[in-house]
């Protein structure tokens, strides 16, 4: 099923399928801010509460799966591709950077709305050009972004698109600033780890900034890969790794896992070969989830020695990029 509902005063979209319960707010970024498998009474993502929705308004990035345009920092808010400058705005003060995009607040359009005995489907799509300058007056390139929802009975899919509609190669850096709840159904912080599919530890400075070097992993990062980390209820974290993937089940596996020790149930996050880089954020650590974030490049990417080796990419004129992703509970 798919109706439009209203969410403590914002219009959003309800999709329903088999256990699963999605609610897309087209206006606030296109953003999933909610996910939830309700026969195993599992919510997935942080939700903002009613009284935390002006709080929402200010800082979408701490609520379901805001997009990050470009992802993370951005030194002194500037880079050069092709001859031209891009400058931003300074968004964090004390490090002098500029950081998230703010495409992660713009009014999306519902474009499609398709339901069959499989899936519950929606396209939200958003314009930039000089007419619509809230992004093109510090990126002017025109561009289409599309946020596609597909709602089975097996999780959700959702898949972004980047269409280039300028003259000129257009720089893209993608990423989702994913807060995953935990704990995701009843317990407490102890009965919760999560395992990411990291590899080498991005060594950052004092700037939260890329320093060049790549590091081993540290006893306590490890466990992200092997037994699972206690990422709530503890020490602040915020930490850039490259991308290597895990085993689960016996497979490889690339993305997030958030497992209820008591249950065994396990909440996934899963990415494509598009993401190359996570940033993972506990938010000091004592609030109720914790961000892995999925970036196309490495934090600072347009200002790296070799921007190609970090992920930095351009999509040509007419021309489109896209990347997907999955969330399900098992």
């Amino acid at each position: 099923m798919i109706r439009c509902v209203d969410y403590y005063g914002l219009r959003a979209v309800e999709l329903t399928k088999g256990d699963y319960v999605a609610l897309v707010v087209p206006e606030m970024g296109a953003n999933l801010i909610r996910l939830a498998d309700t026969r195993r009474g599992v919510e997935l993502l942080h939700t903002p509460s009613e009284e935390e929705i002006e709080t929402f308004r200010r800082r979408p990035q701490i609520f379901g799966v805001p997009i990050l345009f470009p992802p993370n920092r951005i030194a002194d808010g500037r880079y050069t591709f092709e001859g031209r400058t891009y400058q931003y705005p300074i968004t964090i003060e004390k490090e002098h950077n500029y950081h998230h995009g703010i495409l992660k607040s713009q009014p999306f359009q519902v474009s499609k709305a398709l339901e069959s005995d499989r899936e519950a489907m929606i396209e939200c799509r958003y314009y930039s050009n000089a007419g619509c300058d809230a992004i093109f007056r510090d990126f002017p390139h025109e561009f289409k972004c599309k946020l596609i929802f597909r709602l089975t009975a097996e999780g959700l899919e959702q898949e972004v698109v980047f269409t280039n509609r300028s003259r000129e190669r257009m720089p893209l850096g993608v990423g989702f600033h994913t807060p995953m709840r935990i704990p995701f159904a009843g317990g407490g912080d102890a009965d919760y780890v999560m395992r990411v599919a990291v590899g080498e530890q991005v060594e950052l400075n004092e700037r939260n900034l890329p320093t060049g070097r790549r590091l081993p992993l540290t006893e306590q990062f490890a466990r992200l890969r092997e037994g699972g980390l206690r990422v709530t209820g503890c020490e602040p974290i915020e930490a850039g790794f490259t991308l290597r993937e895990i085993e689960v089940d016996g497979k490889p596996y690339r993305g997030a896992v958030v497992e209820n020790l008591r249950t065994g149930v396990r909440t996934f996050y899963e990415v494509d070969d598009q993401t190359t880089y996570w940033t993972i954020w506990n938010n000091g650590g004592q609030v109720p989830y914790c961000c892995p974030e999925p970036q196309t490049w490495t934090t600072n990417a347009p200002n790296a020695a070799d921007p190609a080796a970090e992920g930095f990419r351009s999509v040509e004129p007419g021309k489109s990029w896209c990347a997907h992703y999955r969330f399900y509970v098992r």
